[in-house]
């Protein structure tokens, strides 16, 4: 019988296209690369990077692209157990534009739904869910049903089991208001131990932007650590011991999407390994600040020791 999971996502997965010319609109772009994305699925890879037994609940079309998410997901070493197949929906693909240091415009195509959005409560494996040492779902996985039920229902299962996080991955164009998406993360704040997310983010979960008072807030939820990413000032983390404050990592940035995901599945190998607070938060910063200066997401996911000469070389700046 297959052990379980050390880290199970859920949420979204679909086909990143990104241009090889950097710094020009798509419309002048003449070549592209295709890769492995989706910010749940990405946080699953990460993971695996740093040696952690991952999968990823999710979904795709029954089509090549999907078939491409499968292969590469094997190939990155995350299990495909949980990967579920729409036999009438796409596979989504995501196109971004390349403007660093900090543009990085992105166009999602998923009309009618993307499959990640039509997960429904009967597909899932509660067993797993509770059993996995870090179960991670993002806000996305909200926006529409019946994935919003299915969503609540892993969490309401999941029970604050072990490490229970709660990506604050906020994308307007997936909801019809602000307001609209902070009430359904407020329905699943109550049922996590950790929340990860920038200023915007923050603010949609809990309506302050202030660093200080947004991991106050959310801590009042009930939530264990509240980490909160503050761009050029850092990352703020708030647990029962108290606030840690960890200064950015210095990066020549060439594509700002997936630094997310890769700090996510750090830092659930920073908390499996029975880090305390400040290191994990610097060793996720670091492997943000890695694939902050690659080109792709899934791609560009660091191993340990090259997170560990990302820190490392941060000293020697």
């Amino acid at each position: 019988m297959e052990r379980q999971f050390e880290v199970l996502t859920m949420g979204r997965v679909g086909v990143d296209v990104y241009p090889h010319q950097i710094g020009v609109g798509l419309e002048d772009v003449t070549s592209f690369g295709k890769f492995l994305g989706g910010s749940a699925t990405n946080v699953a890879v990460a993971a695996a990077r740093h040696g952690r037994r991952s999968a990823v609940i999710t979904k795709v079309g029954a089509d090549p692209f999907g078939r491409f998410v499968r292969k590469a997901l094997i190939g990155y070493g995350v299990s495909d157990r949980f990967l579920g197949e729409s036999a009438d929906l796409p596979t989504p693909v995501t196109f971004c534009e390349i403007f660093p240091p900090d543009d990085f415009p992105l166009y999602f195509y998923r009309a009618p739904k993307a499959p990640d959005l039509d997960l429904t409560p009967d597909e899932l494996d509660f067993d797993a869910i509770r059993a996995a040492d870090v179960f991670w779902v993002t806000v996305t996985g909200l926006s529409q049903e019946p994935s919003r039920t299915a969503t609540l229902a892993a969490l309401e299962a999941r029970g604050r089991r072990g490490v229970t996080v709660l990506d604050l991955d906020y994308r307007p164009m997936f909801w019809t208001s602000r307001d609209e998406a902070r009430y359904w993360v407020g329905e699943a704040l109550g049922q996590v131990t950790v929340t990860a997310g920038n200023l915007d983010e923050c603010e949609t979960a809990v309506g302050t932007r202030d660093p200080h008072e947004a991991a106050k807030a959310l801590r009042g939820k009930g939530v264990s650590l509240a980490v909160v990413k503050q761009g050029p000032r850092g990352v703020l983390a708030v647990d029962d011991g108290g606030a840690v404050v960890v200064p950015p990592v210095p990066v020549e940035v060439v594509n700002g999407l997936g630094a997310g995901d890769a700090f996510g599945g750090a830092l659930c190998h920073g908390l499996l390994s029975g880090w305390d607070t400040r290191r994990a938060i610097e060793f996720a910063n670091a492997a943000g600040a890695h694939v902050a200066g690659e080109l792709s997401c899934a791609d560009a996911m660091p191993t340990e020791a090259q997170v560990l000469a990302k820190l490392a070389e941060a000293t020697r700046v």
